[in-house]
């Protein structure tokens, strides 16, 4: 049996669901599973754009026969080697041992590190602007570079404007229906959307900006990532670009407070509880607390996205920083993190060293992030003396996030 529908015109998607593995590239939960996407052309010449995951070779060959109806497979488009699409190419490519493989030149460099398998008469290298006439359907090249790999193409189909956008525009989970105008986007892929930006492409944002760039020439009536639902409505299109600009240029979505917290005993937990309080008696709307210790990063790093500000909170342990909040800020770090307004609260005993490593942090790994006083370094648990200082923290936090700009504006 099969698992394919046609988008138009001859251009069929084909889709698998993984709801087995629990983890994506082995560090990103996935307990909704993931989608992987590949897409067929049947032209006067037959077309595959890109493969799948090992996990589905088998199906994913399945829906390539049935699509061909015993015709030969003229082309393979690889728009790029992660091995989450790419490990079922060599699969196709012996199954078809006559197509021709299409790609940049560093593609088939990749293609040869992972299968020591060289196919040199069948490659056929394309470049920015290269296009390649299926028949009906011209497919025009364009370069994307470290979204997120370095030998990164995506395809535009002339023909019917479709844009095949590799793994950009992707998302965490599996579909049942595969169009995003047929399911509420907004209440149940969003999230899923977001955090896969965030920690697959996050750190990339130029790049991607420079891709956007791109498809604001192009008219485009379909995205067809390799991830998830394919976008083929004008106001979904509009909306996935939208919020891939806010993501891409690290512009929050909206306003409000993230507290992202450590603790070990639960006094520094008690401390940003108050404060989360304080914050919502001074008429701040959207303030989320989340534990570092038990939420795995990447679901803060995308929600660190999403807001316009953030308090991190975390003890001193055996003389550095905790060390879950150490690891969830060099996450932010490695991925780019930058434009928010953060304040600081640590907490020690007999000695302090969070609070330092916390302010570093801010004002010298992150880029373009305001520290805003005042900050606090308790001293095992908030005491009554503490209060006027808390009080003032909650004031500087209301009053920024009042005087925030609408974030639309700033895109």
């Amino acid at each position: 049996m099969y698992l394919v529908e046609e988008l138009k015109n001859g251009v069929y998607w084909m889709g698998c669901n993984d709801f087995t593995s629990a983890m994506f590239e082995r560090i990103f939960p996935i307990p909704e599973g993931v989608t992987y996407n590949s897409y067929f052309f049947d032209d006067e010449k037959t077309c595959v754009i890109d493969a799948m995951d090992k996990s589905c070779r088998d199906e994913f060959l399945e829906d390539v026969e049935h699509l061909l109806h015993g015709r030969k497979l003229d082309y393979f488009v690889i728009q790029h080697m992660e091995p989450d699409h790419a490990s079922s190419a060599l699969a196709l490519i012996e199954k078809y041992p006559d197509v021709k493989i299409v790609g940049q030149p560093q593609t088939f460099k990749l293609f040869e590190q992972f299968y020591r398998h060289p196919y040199p008469d069948n490659y056929l290298p394309v470049k920015e602007g290269n296009q390649l006439c299926l028949g009906k359907h011209t497919l025009q090249f364009i370069k994307a570079p470290m979204v997120h790999w370095p030998e990164v193409i995506m395809t535009y189909d002339l023909t019917d404007h479709m844009l095949f956008s590799a793994d950009a525009f992707g998302m965490f989970g599996t579909v049942g229906n595969i169009y995003a105008d047929q399911v509420d986007f907004e209440e149940n892929y969003l999230e899923s959307a977001r955090r896969y930006y965030v920690n697959i492409v996050g750190k990339y944002g130029p790049q991607v900006v420079r891709v956007l760039q791109k498809a604001a020439n192009m008219p485009l009536d379909f995205i067809c990532p390799l991830h998830g639902v394919v976008y083929r409505t004008p106001d979904t299109i509009k909306y996935i670009i939208d919020k891939h600009l806010h993501w891409a240029k690290y512009v929050p979505e909206k306003k409000g407070v993230v507290i992202a917290f450590a603790s070990i005993y639960g006094d520094t937990a008690r401390a940003v509880s108050i404060l989360a309080n304080k914050l919502s008696r001074r008429g701040v709307k959207d303030v989320r607390l989340y534990d570092v210790s038990k939420n795995h990063s990447s679901y803060i790093t995308a929600k660190a996205w999403e807001y316009s500000h953030m308090v991190i909170a975390a003890p001193t342990y055996n003389l550095n920083l905790f060390l879950p909040m150490e690891s969830f800020l060099h996450d932010l770090q490695t991925l780019m993190f930058q434009n928010r307004t953060i304040a600081v609260m640590a907490n020690h005993s007999w000695a302090s060293a969070a609070y330092k490593t916390m302010v570093d942090y801010v004002e010298n790994q992150f880029k373009c992030c305001e520290l805003l006083d005042p900050s606090m370094d308790i001293k095992s648990s908030l005491r009554d003396d503490d209060e006027g200082l808390l009080d003032e923290m909650a004031d500087k936090i209301a009053e920024s996030v009042k005087a925030y700009p609408d974030p639309d504006t700033l895109i």
